[in-house]
């Protein structure tokens, strides 16, 4: 008996742990399709924060770029290591009331996040500038 109640406690922590958003995360370049860093998602003080830990560069690019174009506290700070997704919290079944950073342009806009339906191995991340959005897969590592 002692067996079967392990087996139930470790199939249920496995399926809790597969519906959480924290982890790595790599980013997909939603106009070329080509990978551009992966992302470590984690929780502190009660809200979800995203920091890059690695950075997939063409070799005639930057290999340790800074965001010069951010005009908040990341002002030239390196993109490697970057806090770009901030303050969200999980609230009806989704992470909202975010925002996150694109070190491309500095802009950093409202942001939304949730797993992808029944696909735990995918997160979709859609900011907002005013009414206008984009949205991009993350897929899980």
């Amino acid at each position: 008996m002692k067996y079967i109640i392990a087996l139930f406690l470790t199939a249920g922590c496995s399926f809790l742990q597969a519906q959480t958003v924290l982890g790595r995360w790599q980013t997909i370049d939603d106009e070329s399709g080509k990978k551009k860093s992966i992302v470590e998602i984690y929780e502190e003080g009660g809200k979800v924060f995203g920091k890059v830990v690695q950075l997939f560069r063409d070799p005639d690019q930057d290999q340790n770029p800074i965001c010069d174009k951010c005009d908040d506290d990341r002002k030239d700070q390196f993109v490697l290591g970057m806090v770009v997704l901030r303050d969200l919290i999980l609230k009806d079944g989704y992470y909202q009331s975010g925002t996150i950073c694109d070190p491309n342009n500095g802009k950093v806009y409202k942001c939304e996040m949730w797993l992808s339906g029944d696909d735990t191995n995918k997160l979709e991340i859609r900011g907002y500038w005013g009414f206008l959005y984009r949205t991009q897969t993350w897929i899980r590592l």
